[in-house]
């Protein structure tokens, strides 16, 4: 049924081929489709939960090389979730947000890719050969590529989707050199454990596959494509992209680390520190930016980071032998996975709607939303509250698991323990406050308040989206109140996911015996009880007392204008300049001159540090310099044998010396 459900995904986008590029028709058949595939895809899912052994097939195909192998297992039915749900949601929300109608120039084209996106996606998942998972890697890479850029006639959009097709290949070469050394060491492309592999070599693949997938993930200093082309992405192609495709650097990672049986102490560190450092740079980055679509892309590479230090436990705790580390760490980190995809995909989601209203991205644009998308508005507040991982909502569930697993290595209660991966939870709290102070400044900024242009006060513009957006974004937040009410119904799942990346036999300790999840279901109910008390006796006292409406507090102006409110920039401003040492912000201040100055202006840019600091100088140095090099290439054939002459005897001496 999986293998239907992806060749439904992958092909879904054909028929709109057959329409004209202004034909509703087409896009309506692919979303039908689309939404067929996930069906079928999480009934397949469901069917193989009942099964004890893995699900396989392998066949011989017409490629010298592997096989045309799939296997789904525990892990890979925590992955496929995602990609069956949030892309059949997608979708749904594409036929209102991207209407072929609207956009003869490139529907067809987007509707196309989406599907061959997801497709891919889910191939990447079961695929059980090296050559297979390279073919549907790179599918998944152009396939998100031509999606991304959907509307090339825009020279930025160009350039994000320059930057990442450059970014996903150089991770994709050394996930060549990975599979390589893999084949050397197993002598077989098929991904089946290993026992034999020696470690100097089992540590070379992990090193190659953190930065191969971690290219796809996002981690950093390797998010450099993530957030231009989330940014630039249509809505619910970004929505893909952070809440599944992110996942699938994440998955590549996973599988790796399962199918070697060495570990060291270093591999948890190393992912470790990288998932601190990745969690607080990429929330610093959120907070510095006035995009609500960059916000939301650097937000999803604190996620990664956060998935990361869940994962860095579990491998420090298979070398360290310690069992409840690797439920509490693998097990936060894939629930968290599970989480992310619902609550960043509702944020883009609904990220659309308001750009759909307002006409910018620029957050310090809008405002006074609040009056005029009430249902948007009520979404956003969902959204953000799970992935500030605050109690009652999905986000803390996860969160809470992957602290548990911090704590247990401060050797609490008498246990083994290795201290300095504690220090990891610290940076998990900085992580949870910032991230706070980024989603407060954008709930004030966007929806509070009064507009601050024309464009926000235009009587036609900001409203709440046709069903057809509104619906996929409750499905979405009907499944962060969901997991965050009652966060056991993804136990089983997730010990079956533990105990086949672990090795570790079924009668090992349940995660819901580590860590009792029910208790957050009682404490979710007392807390939404508390609240509802608090707003009953609030709206008594209401009723009781004469209330005035007044505007936004005016500063002392007798005439008060949209100006005098905090914009998301001074909101940031003070922990943009804390973390001034990463974001290396860019401060233009303005110059007043006389007892009668002209109109000054006020700039604070923050460039991405990796990307327009550090890569893009280095890229243009080499393109100016460059150039002077082809001086060597005359076109003609006495220069390029004599250049070849020359590499021979150069060849010869250095092999004279070597014999020496």
């Amino acid at each position: 049924m999986i293998l239907t459900a992806i060749a439904v995904l992958g092909f879904s986008g054909l028929p709109v081929c057959l329409f004209s590029s202004r034909s509703l028709a087409g896009q309506r058949i692919a979303t039908l489709l689309m939404f067929l595939g996930g069906v079928i895809g999480l009934c397949g899912i469901a069917v193989s939960l009942n099964d004890v052994l893995p699900v396989a097939l392998c066949v011989s195909w017409f490629l010298p090389w592997g096989q045309f192998a799939i296997t789904i297992d525990a892990i890979s039915v925590m992955f496929l979730m995602p990609v069956f749900v949030v892309p059949m949601l997608g979708s749904i929300y594409g036929l209102k947000y991207w209407k072929q109608s609207e956009h003869p120039e490139n529907g067809r084209r987007l509707v196309f890719f989406y599907g061959l996106l997801a497709g891919s996606m889910a191939l990447v998942v079961v695929a059980h050969d090296a050559v297979l998972f390279l073919i549907a890697w790179e599918i998944m890479a152009l396939a998100a590529y031509f999606a991304a850029t959907a509307e090339d006639d825009n020279p930025e959009v160009c350039r994000a989707g320059w930057v990442y097709l450059i970014a996903t290949h150089v991770g994709t070469l050394c996930l060549i050199a990975m599979f390589a050394l893999w084949r050397h060491a197993t002598s077989s492309f098929a991904l089946n454990p290993v026992h034999t592999i020696p470690a100097e070599i089992a540590g070379t693949i992990f090193v190659l596959s953190l930065i191969g997938f971690g290219f796809k993930a996002g981690i950093m200093p390797l998010h450099i494509w993530l957030p231009g082309a989330h940014a630039n992405a249509p809505s619910h192609v970004s929505a893909v992209m952070s809440g599944v495709m992110l996942k699938m650097g994440v998955y590549g990672i996973v599988r790796i680390t399962a199918l070697l049986d060495v570990s060291a102490v270093w591999w948890g560190c190393a992912v470790l520190i990288l998932g601190a450092v990745t969690g607080i740079a990429g929330i610093a980055f959120a907070i510095s930016q006035n995009d609500i679509k960059r916000i939301l892309a650097y937000s999803s590479i604190e996620n990664i980071g956060i998935i990361m230090i869940g994962l860095g436990l579990a491998l420090l705790g298979r070398a360290l032998n310690q069992p409840i580390w690797i439920i509490l760490g693998l097990g936060g980190s894939l629930l968290h996975i599970w989480n992310h995809s619902l609550f960043k995909s509702l944020l883009f989601f609904n990220a659309g709607a308001v750009i759909h209203a307002s006409r910018t991205r620029d957050i310090d644009q809008m405002g006074g939303l609040a009056k005029l998308m009430p249902r948007t508005m009520i979404l956003f507040v969902i959204g953000a509250v799970a992935i500030c991982a605050l109690p009652p909502l999905n986000g803390f569930a996860g969160e809470w698991l992957i602290y548990s697993g911090l704590f247990h290595t401060l050797g609490i209660g008498g246990g083994t323990g290795f201290p300095v991966a504690g220090i990891a939870a610290v940076a998990l709290a900085m992580i949870g406050a910032m991230a706070v102070a980024c989603f407060v400044k954008m709930l004030g900024t966007v929806f509070l308040g009064t507009a601050r242009c024309k464009s926000a006060e235009h009587p036609h513009c900001p409203h709440d989206p046709s069903a057809g957006m509104m619906w996929p974004m409750a499905v979405l937040a009907f499944g962060c109140v969901c997991i965050g009410f009652f966060p056991m119904i993804a136990g089983k799942m997730l010990d079956d996911a533990v105990r086949v990346w672990a090795g570790l036999p079924e009668q090992t300790t349940s995660i819901t015996t580590v860590a009792p999840l029910g208790w957050i279901t009682k404490m979710s109910i007392a807390f939404i009880l508390l609240a509802g008390i608090i707003a009953f006796a609030l709206k008594r006292l209401v009723k009781t007392r004469v209330v005035s409406e007044a505007g936004t507090w005016d500063c002392g102006y007798t005439q008060p204008s949209s100006r005098v409110q905090y914009t998301g920039s001074s909101f940031g401003q003070t922990l943009v300049s804390l973390f001034g040492f990463i974001l290396w912000p860019k401060i233009h201040w303005p110059r007043v001159r006389g007892f009668f100055p002209k109109t000054a202006n006020f700039k604070n840019i923050i460039p991405d540090t990796v990307l327009d600091r550090l890569i893009m100088p280095l890229f243009n140095v080499a393109g100016r310099y460059l150039p002077s090099l082809r001086v060597l290439q005359q076109g003609q054939t006495h220069f390029y044998v004599l250049y070849i002459l020359i590499i021979v005897i150069v060849l010869l001496i250095c092999g004279t010396i070597g014999v020496k």
